[in-house]
């Protein structure tokens, strides 16, 4: 295979370098997906906004080059809307793009930020850059002051905005004039690492009440080393979001190393709040072994909200749409499994998904699963009944000598649901995702295995294992295409 490393399902870029996700809107039966891309470089540089599109979530057509930096500066991140009620004046059901210009030049001694918008009036292929931005200036007083996430309340917009160890919120009535309207963070959650690609929308809890989350992007210090997303969950008065948890309190949305930066689609035409999010790590982001390209996206996730013992906590699956790639179905029913017996060594595959339901019982001690199995060789998912934690160890994972941090081993608490585990499994060519308890906990990594590590192995430590339900399907690819 000329492209070894190149996802089967997970979306990359046509060649070079793209990291966070932005702009994400539905559209006249489309999704859009814009993302930060460098199309000069597989290191991360001069960012313009990627853009492709899809009408299930999960095969894409790239598109041209939506917006290009210029002498204003660099095309960071942001998000994009629908602009209904032509609040802005731009036409008729514009799409309005909100991005961060980023200006590394300015006084020779900091960088400015500040907030712009684009419009388009052709389903987004087209873009005119405002003649009068900023619409939010830099306020002089800042060094990160970006990511603007835009949405529509009630009768106005809302703009959450990273600032530091902090979201800035802002309203607007036509996406043109913005005015403060309050401020989270002081020292809330995770502030290790700097704060970046706010997102906030309102979810369910059983049908009836509700909550509003808060997601963010942590550049350091995040569960699994480096980067990654935590998340709060409070209120949200139409101004500014209030956390119902003490500020010690750190929800993680993934333990993996790799999930960083997700946004959520607006106007997605079902009600479902879908994330999508960078499937990478800023400790080795630049250094990954793939050669024509580098970085690329979670699979979607359809994201919920359930009560627990300790409150509210955020659930996230794969989208249903992804279960239209299952190819060959492999099923077992109420099975007992030995150990040193593999119950799974006739079905080999780089790209699979598994779905098991296991009795927690008092024979075995542990049990799990052997992914990319080869030559000294594999990746591990397992769970430890004595001290009720999930491991994935990616540090038999083929190249994983590229830098210090990557081969590395995730452990996190996980308690049975009525005395069972569930593990739901996607395994594409060079990362897993790991789904557990109905997606309560989510652990992503990316892996870089020799092609012919395709083994798989169940296995069972210290007694038998009662297996209620497994099934293993061979995944098709999806399509990815360009205009």
């Amino acid at each position: 295979m000329s492209d070894p490393y190149r996802p089967a399902f997970h979306f990359t870029p046509p060649s070079m370098w793209l990291n966070d996700p932005n702009g994400l809107v539905y559209y006249a039966g489309e999704y859009h997906l814009f993302y930060q891309y460098h199309p000069h470089s597989t290191v991360w540089g001069p960012m313009h906004w990627g853009h492709a599109v899809s009408k299930d979530l999960v095969n894409w057509q790239h598109l041209p080059i939506a917006l290009y930096p210029d002498e204003r500066g660099l095309i960071f991140s942001g998000s994009a809307v629908i602009d209904w009620n032509n609040t802005a004046g731009f036409g008729k059901e514009a799409m309005v793009a909100i991005f961060t210009y980023n200006n590394h030049t300015y006084d020779d001694k900091k960088r400015v930020e500040d907030q712009n918008i684009a419009y388009s009036t052709d389903r987004g292929r087209t873009w005119t850059k405002y003649a009068g931005n900023p619409v939010v200036p830099h306020p002089g007083n800042l060094t990160d002051f970006r990511d603007p996430k835009v949405f529509w309340h009630i009768d106005h917009w809302v703009m959450a905005l990273a600032a530091g160890d902090q979201v800035l919120f802002y309203i607007s009535p036509d996406l043109k004039h913005w005015e403060s309207s309050g401020s989270f963070g002081g020292g809330y959650g995770s502030t290790d690492g700097v704060w970046e690609t706010p997102d906030l929308f309102q979810l369910p809890i059983n049908g009836s009440d509700s909550r509003w989350v808060l997601t963010v992007g942590v550049g350091s210090g995040a569960y699994a080393g480096g980067s990654g997303t935590q998340y709060f969950i409070g209120s949200f008065d139409g101004k500014t979001f209030t956390s119902e948890n003490p500020k010690e309190t750190v929800f993680w949305m993934d333990y993996g190393a790799d999930f960083y930066a997700p946004q959520s689609w607006n106007d997605e035409p079902n009600g479902r709040r879908i994330v999508l999010g960078w499937m990478s790590n800023w400790q080795y982001a630049r250094l990954t072994p793939t050669e024509t390209w580098r970085g690329m996206f979670n699979v979607p996730r359809e994201l919920s909200l359930t009560n627990t013992n300790d409150g509210p906590r955020l659930v996230q699956v794969p989208i249903k749409e992804m279960q239209t790639l299952r190819g060959e179905h492999h099923p077992w029913q109420d099975e007992t499994v030995m150990p040193g017996e593999n119950l799974l060594k006739n079905i080999r595959g780089d790209c699979l998904e598994i779905i098991a339901n296991v009795a927690v019982n008092l024979q075995a001690t542990s049990f799990g699963f052997k992914l990319r199995l080869g030559a000294d060789e594999q990746t591990l998912v397992r769970y430890d009944i004595q001290k009720q934690e999930l491991i994935v160890d990616r540090s038999k994972s083929g190249i994983v000598d590229f830098h210090e941090a990557f081969a590395s081993v995730q452990v996190v608490k996980l308690s049975p649901l009525e005395n069972a585990i569930q593990l739901h499994i996607l395994l594409d060519r060079c990362s897993v995702e790991v789904f557990a308890n109905g997606g309560e906990t989510v652990v992503s990594d990316a892996i870089f295995p020799s092609t012919s590590s395709i083994g798989l192995e169940l296995f069972t430590e210290g007694g038998e294992l009662k297996i209620t339900q497994l099934d293993v399907y061979q995944l098709t690819p999806a399509v990815f295409t360009s205009q």
